[in-house]
């Protein structure tokens, strides 16, 4: 049978009135009815399956808030003295007015936080609807959600202090200083030897040897120390001007001096757990595997098919857009590039709080985003279409997000 041309549930007055840019009134509810494990959190925690999304209010609904939010601070559980290293980018983030809805969910996750015993489940229902800016509990909230910190608030500061600890015993043992390595080994290498000189273990001189500064041999520390040098000054300078207008990515600002190696351990962490699900899209040898990044794009295509045959066939069949020419980056780097720092914040609180996972939820939202535009690809051609998809325009992210969750429920239904 046939496609029809629109989707029901899109042909609906609710997309004639768009709603504001700023609106954060996501619309979503899940119910607590069927449960699985979660491993990202390391405890049994119930899955829940959302109900069918309420639509978001008209614009014209929507009246502006004079409400003024309470001053909450959430702090590090280690340096009480020291603000949340998410405070400076929260406030860079935050729009001028705040909703009563904002207040009311800060309100709700600080208490959920302030628990013994976080409930995942309560946790990710209130973050999937987007996590104030502010008060400087995202951060936290993210940690609980990536499975860095454990649900018992109880064993946060120990938790925190060990991973830490780990980080920078990591970093002593990789980017060691060769004069240091050296005279650590010498020191080994003469006690060995006042032992017995017939041990077989390297002398002063063997351990020198070869191992000028200035030496270009592949096994030379000094060489790979000075490689290692030049990678993490790189990295400084992107991160840097990674938004150059962010205090918070400004190596002067007081937040990028105060609590830096904590705030560098836990982002460590955090994106390793980050992509523990999404790694084998950086590997060039599993591209054409099922886990690979070949096989995730096809997903998405497979998935634009079942819910908007007609739109797909225009993008792939007629046009002959190859996804791989938009999707590889909407998938490879979550969407921060598709969209501002502001609108990726809000992505990435409704991907890292679904129980099934970040990818499945980025597929739908990389769907999502075709069928929001589908009426100028019907009627564009492969220059145009492509121009756009590389060039996504600026959407409202709480519309975006409920196109994204409807089809997730069309899919369970």
């Amino acid at each position: 049978m046939a496609k029809e041309r629109i989707p029901n549930w899109l042909n609906s007055s609710l997309w004639s009135t768009t709603p504001t840019v700023d609106d954060r009134l996501h619309c979503f509810s899940l119910s607590p009815t069927t449960t699985t494990t979660t491993a990202a959190a390391a405890v049994s925690e119930p899955i829940v399956q959302p109900t069918v999304p309420v639509s978001p209010p008209a614009a014209a609904s929507r009246p502006q808030s004079t409400v003024t939010s309470q001053k909450y601070e959430f702090r590090d559980p280690i340096d009480k003295n020291s603000n949340n290293n998410s405070n400076d980018n929260d406030q860079n983030a935050s729009p001028s007015g705040v909703s009563p809805d904002d207040i009311s969910r800060q309100a709700q996750l600080l208490a959920e936080l302030s628990k013994k015993v976080v409930n995942f489940r309560e946790l990710r229902r209130i973050a999937s609807q987007g996590i104030p800016d502010g008060a400087g509990i995202r951060s936290t909230v993210w940690k609980l959600l990536l499975g860095y910190l454990p649900p018992d608030h109880l064993q946060w500061s120990s938790e925190l202090a060990k991973k830490r600890s780990e980080y920078k015993q990591f970093k002593e043992e990789l980017l060691m200083n060769p004069t240091e390595i050296t005279r650590k080994l010498e020191k080994s290498a003469v006690d060995d030897q006042s032992k017995s000189e017939s041990s077989g273990l390297l002398s002063r001189s063997q351990v020198t040897h070869g191992e000028h500064p200035l030496s270009l041999g592949e096994s030379s520390i000094w060489n790979q120390f000075f490689q290692d040098t030049e990678i993490i000054e790189q990295i400084d300078r992107d991160v840097k001007r990674t938004h150059p207008d962010m205090h918070f990515f400004s190596g002067d600002s007081p937040l990028a001096k105060s609590n830096q190696a904590a705030a560098e351990a836990d982002s460590f962490f955090c994106f390793v757990e980050l992509l523990s699900g999404f790694r084998d899209h950086f590997c060039k040898q599993l591209d054409n595997s099922t886990v690979g990044i070949r096989s995730t794009i096809s997903r998405l295509s497979q998935f634009l098919k079942e819910h908007d045959e007609e739109l797909w066939r225009h993008l792939e069949i007629t046009t002959k857009v190859n996804p791989q020419f938009y999707a590889f980056r909407w998938i490879t780097l979550l969407l921060t590039q598709e969209f501002n720092f502001a609108d990726s914040l809000h992505i990435w609180d409704t991907l890292l709080s679904d129980p099934e996972g970040p990818l499945e939820t980025l597929l739908r939202v990389c769907c999502a985003m075709l069928i929001l535009v589908r009426t100028r690809l019907l009627a564009g051609d492969f220059t145009s279409n492509l121009k756009l998809l590389q060039n996504y325009p600026s959407s409202n992210i709480s519309h975006l997000l409920y196109v994204a969750n409807k089809l997730r429920s069309q899919a369970s239904n």
